[in-house]
């Protein structure tokens, strides 16, 4: 018997941990209430998956329903992972769709950039001069790898300027999109 006084809206819990590594097959798993043991849904089948993958059992005293001991248990938490799995994709699917409408709204996605345009171009300038890729970033408060990036990135601007003159002609948005 193990007492766990953390909260089951915590995701690092050691003892609960300790006990699935702990159980073995044929074992059964008893809780006083779900709601001590998972945080979300999806959560609590992450953990009957665990205790299935180690051919344990599950019971709550209080949700009589949630028992995989019996096969109307097991069948009720199956359905329950179903629709779960069913809420993921629509989140999926909305989240997709709404990073598309922002897209064509023109709003940028993604952390906002360290360095401003005229930055990167006083680093392309002060790179060319000679200054370390060290001093760089120093002088503007960000990592030499961002540093190293902005001159990547002017190298590549001209690798794609040069690649697509020799293809074909193209319009002045193409740059745009790269």
């Amino acid at each position: 018997m193990v007492e766990e006084t953390a909260s089951g809206a915590k995701t690092d819990r050691p003892r609960l941990k300790a006990l699935i590594a702990s159980l073995k097959a044929g074992d059964v798993l008893v809780v006083t209430r779900l709601d001590r043991l998972a945080r979300s849904t999806s959560d609590l089948l992450n953990l009957m998956k665990d205790l299935s993958d180690r051919q344990a059992s599950f019971l709550s005293l209080a949700d009589r329903w949630a028992d995989t001991t019996t096969p109307t248990g097991r069948l009720i938490l199956t359905v329950l992972g179903g629709l779960a799995e069913f809420e993921r994709e629509l989140i999926k699917a909305r989240t997709t769709e709404g990073r598309e409408r922002a897209k064509a709204r023109g709003v940028r996605l993604g952390r906002k950039p360290k360095l401003t345009p005229h930055q990167i171009e006083e680093i392309r300038k002060r790179k060319l001069a000679g200054e370390s890729v060290r001093e760089l970033g120093r002088s503007y408060n960000v990592s030499p790898n961002t540093i190293s990036r902005v001159r990547a990135l002017a190298q590549g601007d001209e690798q794609f300027r040069r690649d697509r003159a020799r293809r074909f002609v193209w319009e002045p948005d193409d740059l745009e999109h790269h």
